[in-house]
């Protein structure tokens, strides 16, 4: 996958990726996707298009546990989540509905800009900032994982499959 950047800092918390405002009022996901970021920077979504990738700093997702903020993330179109460091939660979300998250060095965050193209290869487990002509590798998903996020997400494997890869019933 390849996409330009959209570049955040570090603590991005799921208030910030929805507002709570919005995610009492309704739970329709194409309806709280145009609140994206919204409080962050409401003009952030403006610059989100299909294939564009986060690419953010330390602690990216932490505070609330629903699954909003990664099924909002995926529903305008971001490709993947970039970035130093995930709640634990955010990124298990994040991997129960298809949404690649990648832990990239502090280097390689650092020297990635706004608007920069980057290429990710989930199955080769390297990640290049195409703009820059920097590249490094980081570790594949697990192979389970990795069949999961190919059919989109635990639910559509289950629907598709009738079963997770590692049931072994």
């Amino acid at each position: 996958m390849r996409g330009k950047a959209v570049k955040l800092g570090d603590h991005i918390n799921t208030d910030f990726v929805i507002s709570g405002k919005y995610k009492f009022k309704t739970q329709d996901i194409k309806e709280l996707s145009k609140h994206i970021f919204e409080d962050l920077d409401p003009t952030l979504s403006q610059r989100i298009k299909s294939g564009t990738m986060v690419v953010a700093g330390r602690n990216f997702g932490y505070g609330s546990s629903r699954e909003h903020a990664p099924r909002v993330i995926k529903e305008v179109g971001v490709s993947a989540v970039i970035a130093k460091s995930f709640a634990r939660i955010f990124f298990r979300n994040a991997i129960n509905i298809g949404l690649p998250v990648i832990v990239a060095s502090e280097s390689f965050i650092d020297s990635t800009n706004e608007g920069d193209e980057v290429s990710l290869d989930l199955e080769k487990g390297a990640i290049k900032n195409e703009t820059k002509n920097i590249e490094e590798t980081f570790k594949p998903y697990p192979s389970f994982i990795s069949v999961v996020m190919r059919e989109g997400g635990i639910v559509s494997y289950f629907k598709k499959y009738g079963a997770l890869p590692w049931d072994t019933r």
